[in-house]
C-alpha cells in the first residue's frame, strides 16, 4: 500500500508537469498558424471583430492570454468559452461529448477483447494450422487497413448492398454496431497477435510442461497456467489502446455523424477555435496518462513479481 501511495504521488507530479508542457506547446502552436478564429470566407466587419476579440481576451498580449487562461484552469477548472460555438463553454462541450465518445470506446474495446483474445489463444494452440494462418492474416489486415477505410467498406456492404444497419446517427445499438466494429477491429488485431506471442512464450516454460506431465487437461493448463502470464503484454497494450480508441474515434464520429468529442475536435482545428482545441488536447492528455497509470497498477496486480516504478 505504501508503494502504491508513493507511486500515485509521483504520477500526479508527472501529470502536472506534462499538462504544463502540453498546454505551453499547444498555446504557441495554435497562435503561430496563419489566421484567427474569426477568419472565414465571409469577412467579419472590423468593428465586430474588435468586440469579439475584446470579449474573448484575444486583444491582450500573448503572455497575458497565456497566464489568464492557465489561471482559469488551475483556480476554477474553467477551460473558457468556445470561440465559434455561441454561448457554449468548453466544459459544456466536454460534458456532452465525452459520454458519447466514452460509450463508443467501451463498446469498441469490449468487441476487441472478446474477439482478439480467443483468436490469439486458438492461433497459439493450433500453431501452423489453417485456423492460425487465417486468423493471423486477418490480424495483419486489421492492423494495415485504417479505420476510416474500413468504415467506407462496411458502409457499402451493410448499409447499401445488405441494408442491415443505418449509415449514421446515435442512440440505438444498431447505430452503434458499425462504428464500434470499425473502432475495435485494429485493436482486436493487435490483441490477437500479442496474445498469440505471449501464449507461445509461456507454453515453452518449464512449469507448463510440468503441469502437462502431471496429466492436467489442456483446458486447465491453458486457463490456469498459460493465459494469465500470456495476457501481460495485452494488459500493457490496453492502456495506450484505450486512449488511442478515444482519439481514434475522431474521424469515425465524423463519418457516422456521432455527436461525440471527435467532431468538436475536428471543427475546433479547422475553425481555429483556440479554447475548444486546447480543452480537447488537455483532456486527451489526462486520459492517456490515467490509462497508462492504471495499466502499471494492473500489471503489478497480475504479476506480483513486477514492482511499481
Amino acid at each position: 500500500m505504501r508503494n502504491l501511495i508513493g507511486y500515485l504521488i509521483r504520477r500526479v507530479g508527472w501529470l502536472l508537469l506534462t499538462l504544463w508542457i502540453v498546454y505551453t506547446v499547444s498555446f504557441v502552436l495554435m497562435r503561430s498558424v496563419p489566421g484567427n478564429p474569426f477568419s472565414s470566407e465571409r469577412a467579419v466587419p472590423p468593428a465586430i471583430e474588435r468586440q469579439l476579440r475584446a470579449r474573448y481576451n484575444l486583444d491582450a498580449p500573448p503572455v497575458r492570454q497565456y497566464l489568464d487562461y492557465a489561471w482559469g484552469i488551475v483556480s476554477r477548472g474553467d477551460l473558457g468559452w468556445c470561440l465559434r460555438l455561441e454561448d457554449y463553454s468548453v466544459n459544456q462541450v466536454l460534458a456532452e461529448g465525452f459520454p458519447v465518445s466514452a460509450s463508443l470506446a467501451i463498446f469498441g474495446l469490449v468487441f476487441a477483447i472478446a474477439l482478439g483474445i480467443p483468436a490469439g489463444v486458438i492461433s497459439a494452440v493450433r500453431r501452423g494450422s489453417f485456423a492460425d494462418l487465417s486468423m493471423m492474416t486477418a490480424a495483419v489486415l486489421g492492423i494495415a487497413v485504417p479505420n476510416f477505410v474500413l468504415a467506407s467498406i462496411v458502409i457499402l456492404l451493410f448499409v447499401f448492398i445488405i441494408p442491415l444497419f443505418p449509415a449514421g446517427g446515435w442512440g440505438t445499438l444498431r447505430q452503434l454496431a458499425l462504428p464500434a466494429f470499425c473502432l475495435g477491429a485494429p485493436v482486436a488485431a493487435y490483441i490477437a497477435r500479442l496474445t498469440r506471442a505471449g501464449m507461445l512464450e509461456v507454453l515453452s516454460r518449464e512449469h507448463v510442461r510440468t503441469a502437462m506431465a502431471k496429466g492436467l487437461s489442456s483446458r486447465a493448463v491453458i486457463l490456469k497456467h498459460v493465459l494469465p502470464g500470456a495476457l501481460l503484454p495485452v494488459v500493457s497494450y490496453l492502456g495506450p489502446a484505450t486512449a488511442g480508441v478515444l482519439t481514434g474515434s475522431l474521424v469515425l464520429e465524423k463519418i457516422f455523424a456521432i455527436p461525440g468529442m471527435g467532431s468538436h475536435f475536428i471543427n475546433a482545428a479547422l475553425q481555429r477555435d483556440y479554447t475548444l482545441a486546447m480543452g480537447m488536447v488537455l483532456t486527451y492528455t489526462v486520459l492517456l496518462f490515467v490509462m497508462n497509470s492504471i495499466v502499471d497498477i494492473s500489471y503489478a496486480v497480475i504479476d506480483p513479481r513486477v514492482k511499481l516504478p
